[in-house]
């Protein structure tokens, strides 16, 4: 890859050739979907909070889930039919390209599918595949009003049958009771996993994760709790039965069942915003680019251009960690478990970043950025959501900080992990044992990777904050009454993500080929960014004054190269024009 590639998703070029035929027929197929319908009528679709229920008939006509979300262990033998995180990447970046609404319902698709890809159930797993051949979708019922998706707590209770009763009689083990809210595809799902908990064992040996059918009489579909085309649903259970048929998971095992799906769900969000902003992007070159303003084009404004680099350099930032977290899921172990880290990453910082990205586009935009006929206001009004929903940015990070004293102190050799692109299972991700022992997974040294382009000025000086973090914690090290303090250790988990960004970042890039020029302009806001951590933390009321030291001599200012900027900036003026959906 050089700077004349482009970079960025552009539906009229694509080619996945890195895929099997079916793969790379199903993909585009999707796309022909989309730009067959157009803009019009998707914006439409949109306005008017339509149901996907026509996408859902192409989803079932071409066998997309069932494809490209059954196991290979429950696909009669299909080949083509397996769970293969490379190409749910690719196609979670179409679906957010073209609308968060047909990504949403794949991704809760996904979420209800990973207690029973992960249970013992064999009758259950055979109804999911048998179920996606159909075209149904899936649906997960974890999250209640008063505790959000809080799993030591649910109020969705399982009480035991009578012995000799006519339900018991009948094979009816419980009857379930309870309400479930914010749950997506919950108004059509055919199986939705429901955590719940026995109304007759106390703790956690009383978790229960069960298969419902939101089809049956003693289910209640109550409404849908936002105005849009995504269906995020409240149900009620009265008196539910529920069948050994039914039952996923229980006990601790119910419990990792649900976290160990949210590692599998939330790495969805990265490619699913990168879609978002991508589509945006072309949007938004094309029509500065061609706009006169005051005698000149838009772009002519230093400012305008100064966006336009920074959002280019961060939506090409999020797509380098983004691929390159694929390769270490798809290759993690019970011996690899790395994936605990850059999967919360990809969730709390490449989504975030998509945020930022549509700042700065919707500075230069301003009120056209609003306007009915433009994909770009519909992504302005969603794009917050995936930082902030399935857990939010704050428990993201809280996560991270478990990571942070063996990825900087206590490095651990292991075997080079290559581009995972092979068209194979990824069966580790419904196997990933017991949810628990995240402080004690250990990393490879990061500083090889920085070392290596340190050739590069702004990689040299983000490395040398890097290891200012790594002082910090030996030096001014938070205190215990810091340590329970959230907001000021997520200071410190902003800080740490950066440099775990920037290593996924030179990794991909490297292996990419990339432009030395964009890698250069992603660290300068990757310095610029630390720079803003650094202050906040000197700013906190709690910070010792070793600590408000360390912050003020962490302050780096990016290197500056004229002539580098102006070789991005015309990489990005080459998009104007380069994209525009059908009608």
């Amino acid at each position: 890859m050089t700077s004349t590639d482009a970079l960025l998703f552009n539906p009229t070029s694509y080619d996945p050739k890195q895929f099997d035929a079916e793969t790379r027929r199903l993909l585009k197929a999707t796309i022909e979907w989309f730009e067959s319908r157009g803009k019009r009528q998707l914006l439409a679709d949109d306005a008017d909070a339509v149901w996907v229920s026509d996408f859902l008939e192409f989803v079932k006509k071409e066998r997309l889930f069932a494809t490209f979300l059954t196991p290979a262990a429950y696909a009669d033998g299909d080949a083509n039919r397996r769970w293969d995180g490379a190409r749910n990447a690719a196609l979670s970046e179409i679906f957010g390209f073209y609308g968060l609404a047909y990504w949403y319902a794949e991704q809760v698709t996904i979420l209800g599918l990973g207690p029973i890809w992960q249970s013992d159930n064999e009758d259950a797993k055979k109804r999911a595949a048998a179920d996606l051949l159909d075209g149904q979708v899936m649906a997960f019922g974890l999250s209640e009003r008063d505790h959000g998706a809080d799993i030591y707590n649910t109020d969705l209770i399982l009480t035991p049958t009578e012995p000799g009763s006519a339900d018991a009689e009948a094979g009816i083990l419980f009857r379930a009771n309870g309400v479930k809210y914010y749950i997506g595809n919950g108004n059509v799902a055919s199986m939705v996993s429901v955590f719940s908990r026995r109304a007759d064992i106390e703790g956690a040996d009383g978790y229960v994760w069960f298969a419902a059918d939101s089809r049956q009489d003693n289910y209640e579909l109550i409404d849908n709790v936002i105005h849009g085309q995504l269906y995020v649903s409240t149900f009620a259970l009265h008196d539910y039965p529920v069948t050994a048929a039914d039952i996923l998971s229980t006990g601790p095992e119910a419990f990792s069942a649900a976290l160990n799906t949210v590692n599998v769900g939330k790495f969805n969000l990265c490619h699913g915003s990168i879609g978002m902003v991508e589509h945006s992007f072309y949007e938004a070159i094309t029509h500065s680019n061609n706009r006169i303003l005051y005698g000149q084009a838009v772009t002519e404004f230093p400012h305008v251009r100064t966006n336009f680099v920074d959002a280019y350099a961060r939506i090409v930032a999020m797509k380098l960690f983004s691929d390159r977290a694929v390769d270490y899921f798809r290759s993690a172990s019970l011996e690899d478990r790395r994936y605990l880290l850059f999967n919360p990453m990809t969730k709390s910082k490449v989504t975030s970043e998509g945020e930022t990205v549509m700042t700065l586009l919707l500075d230069v935009l301003a009120a056209k950025g609003f306007e009915k006929n433009t994909y770009f206001a519909q992504v302005a009004r969603y794009i917050g959501t995936l930082p902030r929903l399935e857990g939010t940015v704050h428990v993201n990070v809280g996560q991270i900080l478990k990571f942070m004293p063996n990825y900087l102190f206590n490095p651990k050799d292991y075997p080079e992990i290559g581009t995972r692109l092979d068209a194979a299972d990824d069966e580790f991700f419904f196997r990933q044992g017991p949810a628990r022992g995240a402080g004690k997974v250990q990393f490879a040294d990061w500083t090889p990777v920085y070392e290596k382009h340190a050739d590069l000025p702004n990689v040299a000086r983000f490395y040398e904050q890097a290891q200012a973090l790594r002082t910090l914690l030996t030096t001014a090290a938070p205190d215990a009454d810091q340590q329970k303090d959230l907001d000021f250790m997520l200071t410190i988990g902003h800080l740490f993500s950066l440099v775990v960004y920037g290593q996924l970042i030179l990794e991909q890039a490297a292996i990419t080929g990339l432009d030395r020029d964009v890698i250069e302009q992603i660290f300068d806001f990757q310095i610029r960014d630390f720079n803003g951590h650094a202050t906040t933390l000197y700013g906190k009321p709690s910070a010792t004054p070793d600590q408000q030291a360390w912050a003020a001599s962490a302050l780096r200012p990016p290197v500056a190269d004229r002539p580098r900027f102006d070789r991005v900036w015309a990489e990005v003026a080459a998009y104007d024009s380069t994209y525009e959906m059908r009608r």
